[in-house]
């Protein structure tokens, strides 16, 4: 016991009292059975530790998941290519003009290599570039054998596993979700016949019609380069002076300016192919269709007011609401 100073008792002491007490308290921390110390045998990539104790990875696994398994491919058996699909013998070693001389600009594996490298970091999407989306399933209602000949369309009894991204149009990534705006509805269909991509929005109409004007369009959306506002409505001074230029536009302004401009949520939005497509049949005849896609949950819009205040009480509202949907 450290002994008290009786000549001057304002003097600062150790609060330790005796040397056993600055020692580490694990002993009676730990779990008593060792469940803290290291697995004799360490867990082997890609599985869940099996140690009493450990932290085990979140489960993220599902039905709709697990359905893709089939349709997913690995890299077993195939060869390193080029892009262009020629075997790579050497990925370490570049073409020389002699054993110490200069590199070659004929090694053109070297230079995809460098390209593949200086284009790793994926910039932000011009448009759509504040997104969520969705695993699923599709399964037709009737066969539609009578004017197209796609496995996924014939069979009522067939399910294709789809992958659908829903967008804000003029925001970044970090914007909000419930602004006034056009929505993105893409749907990618993983078929045993290939990937069939429906491009869509949740207008049956767009903007434009000729896409040497989509650039300027673009633009015009685009928030304002002096002063980068504003960040995700497409109302502004830009585009309404594009609006009165083009006439066209008038259409879907109408559509971006009701309430579809503003989806209760993604699942009470409907959604449209835009274009008008062909199929062709099993006998080659064709036939001129639309996609349309119409929400179980029917369609729901937020009014103004309510819109603005979960743009800054939540601005994550759409792809909150989708993934505990």
């Amino acid at each position: 016991m450290s002994q008290h100073n009786e000549k001057n008792p304002h003097q600062h002491q150790s609060p330790l009292h005796d040397s056993s007490e600055a020692k580490p308290g694990m002993d009676s921390l730990a779990p008593e059975d060792g469940s803290h110390r290291p697995a004799a045998e360490p867990t082997p990539p890609g599985a869940q530790p099996t140690a009493p104790g450990s932290l085990k990875a979140p489960d993220t696994r599902n039905e709709k998941l697990n359905s893709l398994e089939d349709v997913r491919k690995g890299s077993e058996n195939y060869a390193l290519t080029t892009n262009q699909g020629v075997r790579i013998a050497d990925d370490q070693n570049s073409l020389r003009a002699g054993n110490r001389g200069p590199t070659l600009l004929e090694d053109f594996i070297l230079r995809e290599k460098i390209t593949h490298f200086d284009h790793e970091r994926i910039p932000e999407r011009i448009v759509h570039a504040r997104g969520s989306a969705a695993h699923g399933y599709f399964q037709p209602y009737k066969s539609l054998s009578d004017i197209t000949k796609a496995d996924f369309l014939s069979d009522p009894n067939k399910i294709t596993p789809v992958f659908v991204r829903f967008s804000t149009v003029q925001g970044g990534a970090g914007s909000a979700d419930t602004v006034r705006d056009i929505r993105g509805f893409a749907t990618k269909f993983y078929t045993e016949e290939g990937i069939f991509d429906l491009v869509g929005n949740n207008t049956p109409i767009f903007f434009i019609q000729d896409a040497h004007k989509f650039p300027d369009f673009v633009h015009a959306v685009k928030p304002e380069p002096h002063w980068a506002i504003p960040q995700g409505q497409s109302a502004h001074d830009t585009f309404w002076d594009y609006v009165s230029l083009q006439p066209e536009t008038l259409h879907n302004v109408m559509w971006a300016m009701s309430d579809r401009g503003i989806p209760r949520s993604y699942r009470t939005m409907e959604g449209f192919g835009i274009h008008t497509f062909r199929l062709i049949n099993a006998e080659g005849k064709a036939t001129f269709v639309r996609f349309h896609w119409k929400p179980l949950a029917g369609k729901a819009s937020l009014v103004w007011d309510e819109a603005q205040k979960l743009t800054g009480r939540d601005p994550d509202f759409h792809r909150r609401e989708l993934w505990e949907a």
